[in-house]
């Protein structure tokens, strides 16, 4: 059983028991973020987190010791995502890219956004012209170093 396995058999499970993210979240006490990032092959869960959604979702022995493998990460299947709503982030950093850059700089200096040392934030925006997607991010700033 591959990583990639095992993330098709948690998607199936989850609707097959009618799970959502949120809940699989609560049961091990961390973010819905993480968490679905985590289940869908990104991050790494310890012995207890694995085996209380391997309980929740009825996965096999083989499939809970993946979970807590570190996985290869990056799971986009072309440079250039086909997925219309990932390829919006796409073309956000290819707009917006310079600008995160020259604003992060100017105010922090020369370094870097953690994508390690990271939370976000997803939640909906009640709007009466359609409601509104709200991603809130926060890495730590890791600047360069001289030597």
């Amino acid at each position: 059983m591959t990583r990639n396995d095992v993330t098709e058999l948690i998607i199936t499970q989850k609707l097959s028991k009618n799970l959502t993210w949120p809940e699989l979240a609560k049961s091990i006490g961390m973010s819905k973020e993480w968490t679905t990032a985590a289940l869908l092959g990104q991050m790494t869960l310890t012995a207890q987190q694995a085996a209380k959604i391997g309980a929740m979702l009825d996965l096999p022995a083989e499939a809970i010791i993946q979970l807590q493998v570190v996985p290869y990460k990056g799971s986009l299947p072309t440079s250039v995502p086909t997925d219309p709503l990932i390829y919006r982030f796409y073309e956000l950093v290819n707009v917006y890219g310079t600008t995160f850059k020259a604003l992060i700089h100017e105010e922090f200096g020369d370094g870097i956004m953690s994508a390690i040392d990271f939370n976000m934030d997803i939640q909906r925006e009640a709007d009466p012209k359609g409601d509104r997607v709200k991603i809130v991010m926060s890495g730590k700033f890791l600047p360069y170093k001289s030597y």
